[in-house]
């Protein structure tokens, strides 16, 4: 199976709960082709049975049309199409904001005290 990240608009999440099966919906839009759709286009994907809670709880606060990341296996479908199965799903602005923190460990260490001046040459 390939996995694939995409950043998409955010519509809305579905949760269906019945005779012991729980399922999880997302739909997100897209760019429209022009052709089959104007507004935006609908996708509509699957959650994956592991990641049921952690989607739904990530799409809580989530405003429509709000750029997230949605992170995906693709799994062979009939006739060779593929089926998106969702992993995972972020906000693009808490993922940039994430990235665009520095991080303690990757910044040069600085000198601790006072160091001794250099030699100087006569």
């Amino acid at each position: 199976m390939a996995r694939s990240i995409m950043e998409v608009a955010f519509l809305s999440a579905e949760k269906v709960e019945f005779d012991n099966v729980k399922l999880v919906k997302l739909f997100v839009g897209d760019e429209p082709d022009g052709k089959r759709d104007l507004g935006i286009s609908i996708l509509s994907m699957n959650v994956s049975e592991e990641a049921l809670d952690e989607v739904w709880a990530a799409c809580e606060g989530l405003d429509v049309l709000e750029p997230i990341r949605v992170t995906t296996e693709i799994e062979r479908g009939s006739k060779n199409t593929g089926k998106f199965i969702v992993l995972h799903v972020e906000p693009v602005k808490a993922a940039a904001a994430q990235a665009a923190k520095p991080n303690p460990a990757q910044q040069p260490a600085k000198p601790a005290g006072s160091q001794p001046e250099p030699a100087k040459a006569n």
